[in-house]
C-alpha cells in the first residue's frame, strides 16, 4: 500500500529500496562509506563489490576524515537497478544538542545533488531513525519541512521507502495531521 503527498511527488511505500526502478538511491551511509548494518549493508550488497571499491576511492579523493553529518557522496549504483547512490551521512540524535538541521541537510544536499546529475528520480529510507536514534516523529516533520521546499526548485519525483509497514503507517499518520496527503 502506498500513499503520495506534496501534489504527487512523493510517494511513500513499504519495501526494498535496493530493488527500485530510479535514477538513484540515497544511502544512509556511515562516516567511513565503508558499508555497515541496516539498509547501508543491504544496499553495499546488493551492488556487488564496486560500490565498496568506488566508496574507497572517495575517502582517499575527496573524503578523508570521512562522510561528514548531512553531507553527500555520489557513486555509481553498479548491479543495483538506480544509476546513482547518493550516500549521506544523518546525524546520532541527543537530546541535549538540536542536529535538525544536520537531518534536514540529508535530503536538501542529496535532491540537490540528484538534480545536478539530471535525475528525475531518487528514492530515500528513513534516515537516522534506526540504530542512530532520532525520534520517528521529530525525523517525519523534519522530512516532509524539507521535501516540500526542496521540490520548490527541483523538479524530482521521490520515493519515501520504509522497510516496515509500522514505520509507513507512522510517517503517513504524520502527513495526515499536517494535512499534506494527497486526497
Amino acid at each position: 500500500m502506498a500513499f503520495t503527498l506534496l501534489d504527487r511527488r512523493v510517494e511513500v511505500i513499504t519495501g526494498d529500496i535496493t530493488r527500485l526502478q530510479v535514477d538513484a538511491i540515497v544511502n544512509a551511509a556511515n562516516h567511513s562509506l565503508k558499508g555497515g548494518g541496516g539498509v547501508d549493508g543491504a544496499i553495499h550488497r546488493a551492488a556487488g563489490p564496486q560500490l565498496k571499491n568506488a566508496c574507497l576511492a572517495l575517502r582517499e579523493t575527496q573524503w578523508p576524515d570521512g562522510l561528514p553529518d548531512g553531507e553527500v557522496a555520489l557513486t555509481d549504483g553498479f548491479e543495483l537497478p538506480a544509476r546513482y547512490v547518493i550516500h549521506t551521512v544523518g546525524p546520532v540524535y541527543a537530546k541535549t544538542k538540536d542536529k535538525s538541521h544536520l537531518l534536514a541537510n540529508c535530503y536538501r544536499n542529496a535532491l540537490a545533488l540528484a538534480a545536478e546529475k539530471a535525475c528525475r528520480s531518487v528514492a530515500f529510507p528513513a534516515i537516522s531513525t534506526g540504530v542512530y536514534g532520532y525520534p520517528f516523529d521529530e525525523a517525519a516533520h523534519i522530512v516532509i519541512d524539507t521535501l516540500g521546499e526542496a521540490l520548490s526548485r527541483h523538479d524530482l519525483q521521490v520515493t519515501l521507502c520504509f522497510f516496515g509497514d509500522r514505520d509507513r503507517q507512522a510517517f503517513e499518520a504524520i502527513a495526515e495531521q499536517r494535512d499534506v496527503v494527497d486526497r
